[in-house]
């Protein structure tokens, strides 16, 4: 996925991110860079810097695994 806020993700967003990775019973990782952080971690979030444009993975595992996905999918692309 590609961060499409031009400002990137600071604070608000990165806590409305951790909101949408906790609904989920599943893992939640986002990948970058060789980092990989736990989506459901305000602070593991907060210390990725994210900038507009980056690329990035997100990594599901648990019972509702594609549902996570789908989840955090849909709030990048409505950001």
């Amino acid at each position: 996925m590609t961060i499409k806020l031009d400002d990137g993700l600071d604070a608000r967003p990165i806590a409305l991110l951790v909101q949408e990775a906790s609904q989920y019973t599943s893992q939640v990782y986002i990948e970058i860079d060789n980092k990989k952080i736990n989506a459901k971690s305000i602070m593991g979030m907060m210390s990725l810097k994210l900038a507009g444009g980056e690329k990035l993975m997100v990594v599901t595992d648990g019972v509702d695994e594609g549902e996570a996905a789908q989840g955090i999918e849909a709030f990048f692309a409505n950001r």
